[in-house]
């Protein structure tokens, strides 16, 4: 058997986009004849990978996974909802959060190295998008290990993904409180915990952005700069209680409290404190670009008419 060598198994991998120990097998197998071992590839329907990890993939799903004090949720991207909704698929997600919450690794491709079964993360992704046929990544995760409490929340088959952390007592009047914020983040997409995380450069742009308007409103035409400030700080304060999560009016309130004075209201009747350390949102897609369908060309390719 022809011998080969570490550069021979990188070269491998660039030329057809799959996983290193695809490679050594198929090398092995040709005895260390880079050509031969690409048709083996080929034939196994692995290096077609290479040629889909170039196409859009900006459709997928958001999966969590709660292990004890440990959250974790995880998106992994397809080209279609199609293949989002496959349960092979689904499968995959679920294992790589589960992968997440045991090994913890530092980035993406970290977790793409990291062991599972018998082969690795990324190997294995490799190999479902040779088998199911299209482009598929793993975008993004976040895990939470807590000494309070962590809950997650999927909302619509997995369009968003939710983790809240808080330091309170582990019980069942917690968790269903802790499940009706996640359940809050879902719907109104806070940027902040509260107001005091928010940066000072974003009140600061956000403030020039509101004098500007000021400015530009006639009936403020002969108001001095310092006034205009004191008549926007107002706005500003309401804007902010848009973004940050304590301080938005929760939803579910039949009154117009926050999710803090609810909070506040859970902890009375349970008898201990509840406090919101951070919380994760995740939507599928969200800031990719969208792959935009010509269904007119497509037709037009079939046919052979240009």
């Amino acid at each position: 058997m022809a011998a080969f060598t570490a550069k021979d198994v990188k070269e491998l991998r660039e030329m057809t986009g799959c996983g290193m120990m695809d490679c050594k097998k198929a090398l092995s197998e040709a005895d260390g004849d880079k050509d031969k071992a690409v048709e083996l590839l080929r034939e196994k329907g692995l290096a077609t990978a290479a040629k889909k990890s170039g196409r859009i993939a900006s459709e997928g799903i958001v999966k969590s996974y709660i292990d004890g004090k440990i959250g974790v949720v995880v998106e992994v991207n397809s080209e279609t909802d199609f293949v989002a909704k496959n349960a092979e698929f689904q499968e995959f997600v679920s294992d790589v959060a589960k992968t997440v919450a045991d090994t913890n690794p530092a980035d993406v491709e970290a977790l793409k190295a990291t062991a599972i079964a018998d082969t690795t993360v990324g190997e294995l992704l490799t190999a479902k998008i040779a088998k199911i046929g299209e482009n598929m990544n793993i975008r993004r995760f976040a895990r939470v290990e807590t000494t309070g409490v962590v809950v997650d929340y999927i909302h619509a088959a997995g369009k968003i993904g939710v983790l809240v952390e808080a330091q309170a007592p582990d019980n069942d009047d917690v968790r269903e409180a802790l499940k009706n914020v996640a359940m809050q983040v879902a719907a109104l997409n806070p940027k902040y915990l509260s107001s005091e995380d928010v940066p000072q450069d974003y009140k600061d742009h956000e403030m020039e952005i509101l004098v500007a308007q000021a400015k530009n409103d006639p009936k403020n035409a002969s108001k001095p700069d310092n006034i205009l400030e004191k008549m926007v700080v107002g706005r500003l304060n309401k804007e902010l209680k848009e973004v940050c999560l304590l301080e938005q009016l929760y939803v579910k309130a039949e009154n117009k409290e926050s999710v803090a004075k609810y909070l506040e209201a859970v902890s009375k009747k349970i008898g201990a404190d509840i406090t919101l350390k951070s919380f994760v949102r995740f939507e599928t897609g969200e800031g990719l670009e969208k792959k935009e369908d010509d269904f007119a060309a497509e037709v037009a390719a079939m046919t052979g008419n240009k």
